[in-house]
């Protein structure tokens, strides 16, 4: 008996633990697996990134990375995405939550992901909890992280490993793009607004009745001066700044802009420094100071020998 309910506790636990596993996995990539599946490329020829097609206000982020690196090494890109932490955006069902936070890396080519026994122990401390995704498999110096907690994390640390110094990646300066995003999209990848949006009038009218419906929406009739009436659908958790009876002009906004975040990117570049390149340049610099040590011992000495001769 007592078996069996051990074995009753241990599926249970072990049901839940399978539960929060999944739920987290499909809530971390929610919003990247948007991008992958509508968006083969994650830069066009014009330079926006993907992200910029859904998350349409601009905010700024920063990017922090080494100016050059040996072949075969372990470093940090750090993305740091500000933004005011006591604001609160509208969830998909119309509630005020806190701003998420996520970016997207494009490394040039021959660069990855560090494998976690090349990571150090304090590098290991600024990523956990981190989950990072290849953007597809013909991108594969291109890495997504989030959307995360923008309260739990103040900055997205991407370890990065240099490619080999016997791989076809060249000794030269590269351009690395990053991408940030706090807070919901505008619109969604379909096309489709969110309800994290500004609604505005489609025409020209009288208000003749605003009515809620199903998930928290409304339908907000507008009565034109043809006799016509136009209903425009405003998302769940809106502020309605027009009432019954109001008259609307086209363009003119139903509900206030919930948006309290938004999108940036920025790009620098990176160089993949050669060995020898800095050894030769090391033992050059020692020459040359060695050159004007001995000039200025030389120099010494000649004086002791003008000085000599004058004392002669």
């Amino acid at each position: 008996m007592s078996f069996s309910k051990n074995l009753l506790t241990h599926l249970k636990v072990l049901f839940f633990s399978l539960f929060l596993v999944v739920f987290s996995i499909n809530k971390a990539e929610a919003y990247p697996i948007f991008a992958r599946q509508y968006f083969s490329s994650p830069r066009e020829v014009s330079g926006r990134i993907a992200c910029s097609y859904c998350h349409l206000a601009q905010k700024p982020i920063e990017l922090s990375i080494p100016q050059s690196v040996f072949p075969n090494t372990v470093f940090e890109a750090v993305v740091k995405v500000p933004y005011n932490k006591e604001a609160k955006q509208l969830s998909a069902q119309g509630k005020k939550v806190g701003l998420n936070i996520g970016a997207i890396l494009i490394l040039p080519e021959g660069f990855t992901l560090a494998p976690i026994d090349r990571i150090s122990q304090s590098l290991k401390t600024k990523t956990t909890g981190l989950s990072y995704l290849p953007y597809n498999n013909s991108n594969k110096s291109t890495f997504m992280v989030g959307p995360v907690s923008g309260d739990k994390y103040d900055k997205l640390v991407f370890p990065v490993l240099s490619p080999e110094a016997d791989s076809n990646a060249a000794f030269l300066k590269s351009a690395v793009y990053v991408g940030g995003n706090r807070g919901r999209g505008q619109v969604y990848p379909n096309g489709e607004k969110s309800n994290n949006n500004l609604f505005a009038a489609s025409t020209t009218g009288i208000v003749s009745s605003i009515k809620p419906i199903e998930n928290g929406k409304f339908n907000v009739t507008i009565s034109t001066n043809d006799g016509n009436s136009v209903t425009e659908v405003v998302g769940a958790g809106a502020n309605l700044i027009v009432q019954e009876g109001q008259q609307v002009s086209a363009d003119q906004p139903l509900t206030s802009d919930p948006n309290v975040g938004g999108y940036g990117q920025v790009e620098t570049e990176i160089a993949l420094q050669n060995p020898q390149r800095v050894q030769g340049l090391l033992l050059f610099s020692f020459f040359i100071l060695m050159a004007q040590i001995f000039l200025v011992l030389k120099k010494k000495q000649f004086e002791k020998v003008q000085l000599f001769e004058m004392n002669f």
